[in-house]
């Protein structure tokens, strides 16, 4: 089996964008908001991502070669492999910001976040023992439709804002993008679509005066270990086990994710062991935090995608050199100065559409209900998101305020505080408006899960499975019961939505009791 092949140019832009982004997205934060030195950002962080990188999209490269091999074909495609953006926005504002406010000291926050991303590696390896049994109990559309949720406002929704902030530059590689890769226009000199679109809103950006040529960051930073760093980590951890009220939850997500996306793989053609791919992840992710990186890894969501493109080998293992020896001389660095959001983002839209699209073409015609359903908890968790991250700027911002205001005003604001303000009172607003808050954070709070779930019980309804959707409406209460799910901490938890769930489960077991009937007359579509 050939190990390059001619669309795999284009899948190295699709994958290198995907990466690139997230790495503009965390050199910026981490330096700018949380304050982290250029030596540990540059010097510790970006050469970690660089090795878990290599490491990851080396085996997934070298694992759809053997398939090939095995399956006598040339067109197997390698999973693709990087940073989850929804987990690292996770660890960005759930770990590492929290735990930078708390403590002013932007290092100790680093490195809480490393033995997080540790600790986070063991347990998406050990979701390597449920794995395989959750593909195999779970319908499709239960797996692909919360994907689905995740493209449309992580991978798409996001990134859609990002073009329509600066349209100039986002527009311009939106059209080149889609033109090429939609359409199938063929540019001059061959070049790929996915290329074209990041020159052309960098050279807009350039003239704008918004991007330039920056030597920052630009050196010479060998991959080494931080192993003292992620012992401060560790021990500071232990210290404060509420941390893993955050990193459990997510982690359970990621290796779900993981789960999903190989499932996603299999509908397009392209079949992997569920279980060895939850363990390299695991793998990249332990080895990344201890050469530096706190960001885990996952199996990228997107794979037909890659396919849709004519990418094999060649591409994944291409973007794992690129970003190791780039990182290590600080190219992204180079790369997060000269090219802007805007420009990267088109590629990350396109990825997600096509998910969205696989997620109702991929399932049985029946059980597109089932992923239209499974795709909600994903919108509520953006809103949830939003809307804390307004309230939590909001009382920093009254509490900063309050430190240089009047006595008479300052006295006021804090009796104000003592009433949770402005959280207890905006919330209450909210939920005034319409906009239903406290629902909307239930939905978010294991939104992946909560996805999945109900795509499965939607999805063995419409089967008249009705022992198989038992199953799911029992497990849903079991995970809110100890906190997993509609919860924002492990905890035991006798919700109302425990007993939602109870009932769901009560009357599905009356309807197995009873032995009632499917009505014939019903058919779906």
């Amino acid at each position: 089996m050939k190990v390059i092949a001619k669309g795999d140019l284009n899948g190295f832009w699709a994958l290198f964008a995907d990466n690139l982004a997230n790495i503009v997205i965390i050199s910026g934060i981490c330096k700018f908001v949380f304050k982290i030195p250029n030596q540990i950002v540059f010097g510790k962080i970006l050469p970690g991502i660089g090795i878990s990188l290599l490491a990851g999209l080396a085996y997934y490269a070298y694992i759809a070669y053997k398939l090939g091999l095995k399956e006598n074909r040339e067109d197997v495609t390698a999973l693709p492999y990087g940073i989850s953006t929804p987990v690292m926005f996770v660890y960005l504002f759930g770990i590492i910001g929290p735990m930078y406010w708390r403590t002013n000291d932007p290092v100790l926050s680093w490195q809480i976040g490393l033995a997080a991303c540790f600790f986070g590696g063991i347990i998406e390896v050990s979701g390597s023992l449920i794995g395989p049994f959750l593909k195999r109990v779970t319908p499709r559309a239960g797996m692909l439709g919360t994907l689905a949720g995740i493209a449309i406002v992580w991978i798409s929704t996001v990134p859609l804002a990002i073009i329509f902030e600066s349209p100039i530059i986002g527009f311009a590689s939106l059209v080149i993008l889609f033109a090429g890769l939609i359409a199938g226009i063929r540019f001059p000199l061959r070049l790929p679509a996915g290329l074209l679109a990041i020159v052309t809103g960098s050279i807009i950006a350039f003239l704008q005066g918004k991007s330039g040529i920056s030597l920052e960051g630009v050196g010479f930073y060998p991959p080494a270990p931080v192993i003292n760093g992620l012992i401060i980590g560790i021990h500071y951890l232990f210290k404060n086990p509420e941390l893993f009220t955050i990193i459990i939850p997510i982690e359970i997500y990621n290796f779900i994710e993981t789960m999903n996306n190989v499932e996603s793989a299999e509908a397009a053609g392209d079949k992997y062991n569920v279980r060895a791919c939850q363990i390299m992840d695991g793998v990249g992710t332990i080895v990344g935090s201890i050469f530096g990186s706190p960001f885990p890894t996952t199996v990228y969501i997107g794979h037909p995608a890659y396919k849709r493109l004519g990418s094999r080998l060649g591409y994944a293992l291409g973007v794992g050199l690129v970003f190791f020896f780039g990182n290590m001389f600080g190219l992204s660095a180079f790369l997060h100065h000269l090219i802007p959001e805007s420009a990267v983002a088109p590629m990350l839209v396109f990825v997600g559409i096509v998910i969205i699209s696989q997620a109702f073409t991929a399932v049985e015609k029946r059980h597109a209900f089932a992923v239209g359903f499974a795709i909600i908890p994903h919108i509520s968790d953006i809103i949830s998101k939003q809307i804390s991250g307004a309230v939590q700027e909001t009382a920093r911002f009254l509490s900063s305020f309050c430190e240089n205001a009047s006595p008479t005003l300052s006295e006021y604001i804090q009796k104000l505080s003592s009433l949770n303000f402005p959280d207890e009172i905006v919330r209450a607003w909210l939920s005034g408006q319409g906009i239903h808050y406290k629902g909307q954070t239930a939905l978010s709070q294991g939104a992946i899960i909560t996805g999945l779930l109900w795509g499965a019980i939607i999805a063995y309804l419409i089967d008249f499975k009705l022992p198989k959707a038992l199953y799911f409406a029992i497990g849903g209460a079991i995970l809110t019961l100890f906190g997993l799910i509609h919860s924002a901490r492990i905890t035991f938890n006798p919700s109302p939505i425990f007993w939602g769930y109870i009932i769901t489960a009560a009357l599905l077991l009356l309807v197995i009791i009873l032995k009632l009937k499917k009505d014939p007359a019903i058919k779906q579509q």
